[in-house]
């Protein structure tokens, strides 16, 4: 009855024992797993500091802009490619096409010209490109100059149409869209067997210079960068 009772005890004490164990390995598990959590934490918001003050006080985006941009040389030649941008809802022409539109006037202004192509589809039923070319007419572009290319929905259809349609087309050409956007359009029309001569304009660059204007310039540019790498990958340029 003795032994019994000791080692009903013993029981106890070893099960209470394994139980008070459990709990303490328990304990310092999840504490390991705060503290990891704690230091990834803290390394995300160090990174998204250092990540906020590359943007905001740095160079950054004026020069990665610069670098997708290429040679600013500002050609001349005989037909001017102009790629079509953003498209608001409504049929108007979002801020990129606008100043992709306004950058053609003034390089038509320079008299070297004879011929403009706008190239740029929408969604079903819209197109950016003939917005883009009343504008160009109302600021002196004569709707005899200007031709549009309407199907296109990418900077790759951009270039197969545009290629297609200037198929057998002597004299030297010109292709003009945003700085960021250079980079990807320059090597499409090129891989769709079409030589152009780029000329970018200050598009990111420009809103780089204003705080209001330098994140969404970022923005632009990172969404641009991840495009170049899947062109890359669909051997789009």
């Amino acid at each position: 009855m003795l032994k019994k009772l000791r080692h009903g005890r013993t029981s106890s004490s070893t099960r209470w024992l394994g139980s008070a164990g459990g709990a303490a390995c328990a304990a310092v598990s999840s504490s390991r797993r705060f503290r990891t959590a704690f230091r990834l934490l803290c390394s995300g918001l160090a990174g998204l500091g250092l990540l906020v003050l590359l943007v905001t006080v740095t160079p950054l985006v004026s020069w990665w802009a610069g670098v997708l941009a290429g040679p600013w040389e500002d050609p001349n030649g005989d037909i001017l490619i102009v790629l079509g941008g953003s498209l608001l809802g409504d049929g108007v022409m979002g801020p990129s096409s606008y100043w992709r539109s306004t950058y053609a006037v003034r390089a038509w202004g320079e008299r070297s010209f004879y011929r403009v192509v706008v190239s740029g589809g929408g969604p079903a039923g819209t197109s950016i490109a003939e917005p883009m070319r009343d504008f160009l007419e109302c600021r002196g572009v004569p709707r005899t100059a200007i031709e549009i290319e309407a199907q296109s929905r990418s900077t790759h259809e951009n270039a197969l149409y545009v290629a297609e349609l200037l198929a057998g087309v002597s004299g030297r050409k010109v292709l003009l869209t945003s700085d960021y956007h250079m980079f990807r359009a320059h090597r499409a029309f090129k891989k769709a067997g079409l030589e152009v001569l780029p000329r970018p304009f200050p598009d990111a660059r420009k809103r780089a210079s204003n705080w209001s204007g330098r994140w969404p310039a970022f923005l632009d540019l990172v969404e641009e960068t991840i495009r170049i790498v899947y062109y890359y990958a669909r051997g789009w340029i």
